[in-house]
Formats: C-alpha cells, structure tokens, sequence
C-alpha cells in the first residue's frame, strides 16, 4: 500500500513538472523579455534556481524504476545547479545589491548545491563522489555566507514586505538539508550532524511561533514554508532512526505531520484564490 502511494505521488510530481515547465517554456517564447527581466532581477531570479533542485530530486523518484535514468536525470540537475549557482553568485558580486534585496531566497542557491549530495549520495558510479565533494563544498560554504548576510539584513534594515515574511522559514533549510547531505557523504549520524539537526530545529520553531503569532496575509510565498519543512521532517526522521528515543520519534511524526497539513491548506487556499479570481 505504502509502496502504491508513494509511486502515486512520484508520478504526480513528474506530471507537475512537465506541465510547469512547458507553461514556462511558453512564458518564454511569448514573452522573453519578462523571462529575461525576471532572470536578472535580484529576487525573483533566485527561485530560477528551484528548477535545478526540482531535477535533482525527481532524480530520486525515478530511481524506483531505472538507476541508469536517476544517473542521467542527475547529472542534468547537477549540471543546471551548479551552472545557476555560478551565475547567481557571480552575479552579486557585481557589487550593485542594494540591503533591501538581501532576501532569505538567496539562500536557494546555497541550497541546490547540497541537494546534490541529498540525491546523489547513493549512487556508486566513481566519478558521483568528486561531484557530491564539490557540491558539498559550494553548497555550504556559500549557505553559511548568504545566511550571515541574511540574517544581518533582518536585523539592521527594515523588515521584509509583509508578503515576504513567510519566506524567513527558508533560513531552515540549508541546516536541515546540510544535515541530510553531510550524512549522505560520511555515511552516519555523528555530532556536528547532531548540531546541524538541532540548529534547524531551533530556527523552525521561531520562525514558526513568530508566524502564528502575527500571520501575513496569504500569498504565493507562503508556498516557501513547504521545501524547508519538508528537508526539516526528513532530517528528524533520519535522526530518530539513527540515535532512537520516543521523544525523538514524536518530534519527527509531529514535524511529519505539520507538514502534511501545511501542504494540504495551502494547497486548498491557492486553488480558493485561482477559482476566485477566474470567476
């Protein structure tokens, strides 16, 4: 049954995916300008970066029916990762990043790099280890640096647009995905990936209680709570799996399941809105 459901779900994200991308792909020949004006913006162009990880991780689904096409679809979201992390990065260091665009998405590019190693750690073909090392390296190196100079932006400049506010939860992300990398690559749950989980965990609940105490009004970036939660439940399952305890356990089928429902109601309020609008 389980196996059914999670088949389900692997099929459902393949489909997401070529339905957005072709709907893209469409964006971009009909309006290229728009398509290259949001590119180069200092926002919005960090989620490009979303399309290398979406790759990456369907890697992972279609590992289920052929190791030699999860090799292929790898190497291509590796390829497309590092090469967006290139020019994202390049790109800031022009040196014309005004403070009030110093956003937690920044942190996307930080974070495709390590989802490398999240996806690829399993392989076996030789040259898969260099690739997670570098990846690795990229990936956290840069994480540290762009969540330094988030954080200092939250707490020296104004405060981001009430809109935006959901996505300080991305600031979890790269603790709880390095987790997941830094275990794919030693292979085991020692203290610094200890540190890494309870780091995440930290974060998650303040960002949590501040988002429940004055909640932002709903919008399509609410939609950057779910990546983050979801690399947060997979680490607290991996965790209590590797070092046991009952609490460890509920903390993980607690984050698995605030997940669940997050998914769900936005999932509900965003078809609300697009049958709203369209009436």
């Amino acid at each position: 049954m389980s196996i059914a459901v999670s088949n389900t779900i692997g099929l459902v994200a393949i489909s997401l995916f070529i339905v957005l991308t072709l709907s893209y792909l469409g964006k971009l020949l009909k309006y290229p300008d728009l398509v290259k004006h949001e590119f180069s913006h200092p926002v919005i162009g960090s989620f490009f970066g979303t399309v290398g990880i979406s790759i990456l991780l369907l890697s992972s689904v279609i590992s289920s029916y052929s190791a030699d096409a999860q090799l292929v679809v790898w190497a291509i979201g590796t390829a497309v990762t590092l090469a967006l992390s290139v020019i994202m990065i390049s790109r800031l260091l022009n040196g014309s990043a005004a403070p009030t665009s110093v956003v937690p998405s920044w942190l996307i590019a930080g974070v495709g790099s390590l989802d490398i190693v999240v996806t690829g750690g399993g392989l076996t073909a030789a040259w898969t280890h260099e690739v997670n090392l570098l990846a690795a390296a990229i990936g956290g190196v840069s994480a540290i640096v762009f969540f330094v100079m988030i954080f200092s932006r939250l707490v020296h400049h104004e405060p981001l647009a009430e809109a935006m506010r959901p996505s300080k939860m991305i600031l979890v992300a790269p603790f709880a995905v390095g987790f997941i990398a830094y275990v794919n690559l030693v292979q085991k749950v020692d203290m610094f990936a200890a540190l890494l989980f309870y780091f995440a965990l930290f974060l998650f609940v303040i960002i949590s209680w501040r988002l429940v105490v004055r909640p932002a009004p709903f919008s399509p970036s609410w939609w950057g709570i779910g990546f983050p939660m979801a690399a947060l439940s997979n680490s607290a399952l991996v965790y209590a799996s590797a070092v046991g305890g009952e609490i460890l356990g509920a903390i993980a089928v607690l984050l698995l399941f605030l997940l669940t429902v997050s998914i769900v109601v936005l999932s509900i309020r965003t078809l609300y809105n697009l049958i709203v609008r369209r009436v």
